[in-house]
């Protein structure tokens, strides 16, 4: 039995970290490392990040494989994408670093911290009403694993908190909003929106002057999904007429951003190169390994994309 990881040792660690960490946890796995494939008949599981399927030979015993990518929006139509179950490697209660990232974006456009960062540059002692976070309506577009502990985080500290997901779904701690009639009713209710969505063709350009214009005037917009969820061109203008006050921009199109772009010195856009969240070596084997016990004793992957839906 042997796992073939593609471009990850690349991307975080290196191959001897990949190797000594599996060894921990799986010593009876082989690791192979991308091109070094050996014989193919052996690999039973596949991880990978930014994958050349064109290069990748055919894995005839191959049971399952593993993105680091939480979108798979780049491959996932790929001809030669293989026929195994194709899982996330993401840990079930959310990452620590993801939480606090929302949490940090939410919090300084809560208390105003670009206001107090612009006074401070023309030197004014600048004091006005703070507004309590029962008055600040946080709404989450996705509610998947990687947003739901923020949303409770948040909520804790006494924000209301919602959320719009594309289904009806029972959640006893979130108010939800489902489906294609409701974005309207969540949006009118939203100061500040959180996207955590997948990048389909139903949620590109999601941030758009339509969306913008249901938001209560002064909103504010964090984006951690992907660049295409954002209109550019409708977002500068929703800040210009100050219909929106701030946003948060941690995914971009494209990456990285071109230096000529209006977004890099907007007085109201903070620009974060995609470094919301950086699994270790350690999180990730962690994550694989439990999928691969799962698949061995007969069961399914712990968080498994359906391919035909995009996430």
């Amino acid at each position: 039995m042997a796992l073939l990881i593609v471009n990850l040792d690349k991307q975080i660690g290196n191959a001897a970290a990949w190797r000594d960490t599996f060894a921990a946890q799986l010593p009876d796995l082989e690791i192979r490392i991308w091109p070094e494939a050996g014989k193919v008949g052996d690999i039973e599981y596949l991880a990978f990040i930014r994958p050349d399927f064109d290069a990748l030979p055919e894995l005839p015993n191959l049971k399952a494989m593993f993105s680091r990518s939480a979108g798979v929006e780049a491959f996932v139509d790929h001809p030669r994408l293989p026929k195994a179950p194709l899982g996330k490697i993401e840990p079930s209660g959310g990452d620590p670093m993801m939480t606090e990232y929302v949490v940090m974006h939410v919090l300084r456009f809560h208390r105003d911290m670009p206001g107090y960062q612009l006074a401070q540059a023309n030197r004014e002692w600048r004091r006005t009403r703070i507004a309590r976070p029962e008055e600040r309506r946080i709404g989450f577009l996705g509610l998947g694993l990687m947003a739901k502990a923020p949303a409770l985080v948040l909520q804790s500290l006494g924000f209301p908190v919602s959320a719009w997901v594309r289904s009806p779904r029972e959640e006893k701690e979130i108010p939800i909003f489902h489906g294609p009639g409701q974005p309207d009713p969540f949006l009118n209710q939203t100061d500040i929106a959180v996207c955590l969505l997948p990048l389909t063709r139903e949620t590109e350009g999601i941030f758009c002057a339509r969306s913008f214009a249901m938001m209560p005037k002064g909103a504010m917009v964090i984006n951690v999904g992907r660049g295409k969820h954002v209109v550019e061109a409708d977002l500068i203008r929703a800040l210009d007429s100050g219909q929106l006050s701030y946003a948060a921009l941690d995914a971009l199109a494209p990456e990285p951003l071109p230096p000529e772009s209006p977004l890099w010195l907007h007085p109201k856009v903070t620009v974060m190169p995609h470094v919301s969240r950086r699994p270790t070596v350690a999180q990730l084997v962690t994550e694989i390994a439990a999928n691969i016990q799962s698949v061995e004793a007969g069961g399914r992957l712990l968080q498994e994309v359906d391919v035909g839906m995009g996430y």
